[in-house]
């Protein structure tokens, strides 16, 4: 193909282009993988069903392990701190940005709960396939399906918390620069974005088996942590 031919089509395309209805050029403009359903048609998600159909929940906090880890070495923090408060746990081990999607849309996991604060950390595990641009996307994918679906619902978003064990490992970085991309998330009183990461670090940027024993999941001290950091935020935004 000579130059002149390559240059020829090249204006072609770029006409057809430009004719086209502004829609059908943007349709294939979200190809982000980290909003794309997965399906998590689990156990667990069934469980979550259950308790919707009873309904009374006030706070839901929405996430992946360690969220549900609430209900392991979280779980006499939880039941101090937030049982009282009618909170719902719906965390799912192993969840990335499209399975907590799947779960809101396909798995109609909010119908029957009407909670006045959804507290949301997700991101984690896109980290080994997903760049910080797209686990954004898929947070406010997230964000934005919870607003539509329960409008008069609070949402509070939890920076994604450190993990590994020194401040200069890739992952700690890759994280932080998620996390720079969420906070533009935050709306008013509607959607509140909080990093509390600062306060499971050593004042070297270190992270300690004591806190999170494998660098990733917390203690039972972590969470006690994690309560005193969020649960007056909580309380704010339930007012």
């Amino acid at each position: 193909m000579t130059v002149t031919v390559r240059r020829t089509l090249a204006v072609v395309l770029a006409a057809f282009l430009a004719a086209l209805p502004l829609g059908a050029r943007e349709e294939k403009k979200d190809d982000n993988p980290a909003t794309k359903l997965l399906n998590r048609d689990v156990p667990r998600h069934k469980q979550f069903l259950e308790i919707a159909k009873k309904g009374d929940v006030d706070v839901l906090f929405l996430g992946d392990s360690i969220t549900q880890g609430w209900e392991g070495a979280g779980r006499e923090v939880w039941k101090k701190e937030f049982e009282p408060m009618k909170a719902a746990n719906f965390g799912i081990g192993g969840d990335q940005t499209g399975h907590v999607l799947w779960r809101l849309t396909e798995g109609k996991e909010l119908e029957g709960i009407n909670p006045k604060v959804c507290v949301v950390m997700i991101g984690t595990n896109n980290m080994g396939g997903n760049t910080p641009e797209q686990i954004a996307g898929g947070v406010e994918a997230i964000v934005k399906e919870l607003r539509k679906q329960k409008p008069h619902m609070k949402v509070l978003l939890l920076a994604i918390f450190p993990r590994a064990e020194k401040a200069d490992n890739p992952l700690r970085k890759k994280v932080a620069a998620t996390n720079e991309l969420l906070k533009k998330l935050a709306h008013g009183d509607n959607v509140v974005y909080l990093d509390i990461g600062d306060k499971f670090l050593q004042p070297d940027g270190t992270l300690t088996k004591e806190i999170m024993p494998d660098f990733l999941h917390l203690s039972p001290k972590g969470y006690a942590i994690e309560a005193e950091a969020i649960k007056p935020t909580i309380e704010k935004m339930m007012k």
